[in-house]
């Protein structure tokens, strides 16, 4: 399909980050307050991480669905003011914060009861329209939501039983095995004996879907679209792999036969061990892709447009036998190219798919990616190495001068540093690299280095991917406002930090968005458009 954007430009912040709530951020006042800024600041879109419930390591990129919704980012005042829990329910204890960094279990221990409560006290004290959706949401739902229910009831129990036993892992090595290998009639009497339980589940899921729905609405109404984000893989602990274990490559006992990651490189001698299990292809062939098909329906029925991460793996993936403690033993296998976008857009139309291309891409993946009309990504922190002449890293195709339109740029993405943070931690002849390129002149190093201490050269940066021929321009909110590394999302391959920071209260000022008004007007970028039917086609779908 050949996606046709106009020229926008928009800011990076996935809703936990934002300020003023309990612990965690929510989808309450502070998210419309943020999306009047973004209006203020005369931008056309939001970007955001995946929405999904996080588990281990907090990654929303490894959720227990890839369907359903966070609980931790439903606000609790938006229940009180819906009569969906009584005030008195929703009050943090004295350790929850409402600014800093946030403390995951802190907010799990906390805030997963008291939604609980909300969730039985809306069943039987829910007004009859309220409870009228539910039974809805929950028909329109059902494709996923019984099945994620169902998961993460008896995932729960199982969870306690081996926390007290000392032991860990996950469904398919501890669980009984009718229910780890998701048997119908032990999975029916599972939940039948736990009916009040799953009930609660659902509702929960209809309030984070409520209220996203809501704040999607208004950012819409506002000359707002919202990005979204497809991990192409999903995480094992899942409701996903549990509940459609024939189409991944998983044993009789749900045990993965092969694991997602990526090979050896310059980066890591011995690669990236994902851990992810592998699509069944054929499976997924056979059936039509049913599966994806659905995924990217509903993914579509919550966000404008779409992000896929590692796109790569659909020309083809690393592939490493289970049990393995590095990469290195994988091999390149085909993915399904083409054929699943195909029919994809055959069932769904054409739809707006932004393709994460970064890191090593064979000319196939660009093909693939061509082939389909999907804008790639640059990112400006890859623009320039100071291990390189200078000759050669002008030739960088990560530098806004090398870029062709159809395209999205990025200052840096939540698995980088902040602009600001690299800035700072950069050799000093890399400055002198990157403040002359900015400047169209040499600079000397005194000057470089004043350049990144007044935050000048960060604003410039921001300010040259919004110039550029680049028809999106999404800028994380941290290089916005020139925060440091303590600012920084992610560090991959890490966990116990990632994905705690939080905006300041005060950082999202009226000069700010003056300024953003200013240079994306400047550039012509902030011109109103409307949302989804922006995101349009020239030519049929991957034809």
């Amino acid at each position: 399909m050949i996606m046709t954007f106009s020229r926008r430009s928009g800011i990076l912040l996935h809703p936990t980050s934002l300020p003023g709530t309990p612990g965690i951020g929510t989808l309450g006042a502070q998210a419309y307050a943020f999306v009047d800024w973004l209006a203020q600041a005369r931008q056309t879109l939001w970007q955001i991480l995946p929405l999904g419930p996080t588990g281990y390591g907090d990654s929303p990129y490894a959720s227990f669905s890839t369907f359903a919704g966070n609980p931790l980012l439903i606000d609790l005042d938006l229940l009180v003011q819906n009569d969906r829990a009584e005030p008195d329910s929703v009050r943090p204890p004295e350790y929850i914060r409402t600014s800093g960094t946030i403390d995951y279990g802190a907010v799990v221990s906390w805030k997963l009861p008291v939604l609980q409560r909300a969730a039985r006290w809306f069943l039987s004290h829910g007004s009859s329209s309220d409870l009228a959706a539910f039974e809805k949401f929950k028909k329109q739902q059902d494709f996923w939501l019984s099945d994620y229910a169902s998961f993460m009831s008896i995932k729960t129990h199982y969870d306690a039983e081996a926390a007290r036993q000392g032991v860990g892992g996950i469904w398919h090595s501890f669980w009984p095995k009718d229910l780890a290998a998701c048997n119908t009639g032990a999975v029916s009497a599972w939940n039948k004996a736990h009916a009040d339980d799953i009930e609660s589940l659902k509702a929960i899921q209809y309030f984070f879907f409520d209220q996203w729905h809501m704040l999607k609405a208004y950012a819409n109404r506002r000359g707002i679209s919202i990005i979204g984000d497809i991990p192409i893989f999903v995480a094992p602990d899942s409701a996903d792999v549990w509940s459609n274990q024939e189409l991944f490559q998983v044993d009789e006992h749900g045990t993965p036969l092969a694991v997602a990651g990526v090979p050896p490189d310059y980066f890591s001698a011995t690669g990236q061990l994902w851990g992810n299990p592998l699509y069944d292809w054929g499976a997924m062939q056979k059936d039509d892709y049913r599966w994806w098909v659905r995924r990217i329906s509903h993914t579509l029925t919550m966000v404008d447009c779409i992000r896929i991460d590692h796109f790569r793996g659909f020309e083809s993936y690393w592939s490493v036998p289970y049990g393995n403690d590095t990469a290195v033993n994988g091999e390149w296998k085909p993915g399904p190219g083409r054929q699943l976008f195909d029919t994809v857009s055959r069932v769904l139309g054409d739809i707006p798919i932004i393709a994460e291309d970064l890191g090593v891409i064979t000319e196939q993946v660009r093909q693939l990616r061509d082939g389909c009309g999907f804008p790639g990504m640059k990112v400006l922190q890859f623009a320039f190495n100071a291990d390189e002449p200078v000759a050669s890293a002008m030739e960088n195709q990560f530098l806004p001068h090398e870029y062709t339109p159809d395209c999205v740029v990025y200052t840096g993405t939540h698995d980088n540093q902040t602009m600001q943070g690299f800035l700072e931690s950069a050799p000093q002849k890399l400055r002198v690299l990157i403040a002359s390129y900015l400047c169209r002149r040499n600079i000397s190093a005194e000057q470089a280095d004043a350049m990144v201490q007044d935050k000048s050269m960060c604003r410039m940066l921001v300010q040259e991917a919004i110039a550029s021929t680049a028809k999106l321009a999404v800028i994380p909110v941290q290089d916005i406002l020139a925060v440091g590394d303590e600012g920084r999302m992610n560090m991959p391959s890490t966990s116990g930090t990632n994905w705690t920071w939080r905006l300041a209260a005060d950082a999202l000022t009226p000069q700010a968005a003056q300024e953003l008004a200013f240079t994306s007007g400047l550039f012509a970028r902030n011109k109103q458009i409307n949302q989804r039917q922006d995101f349009h086609t020239e030519e049929a779908a991957c034809r």
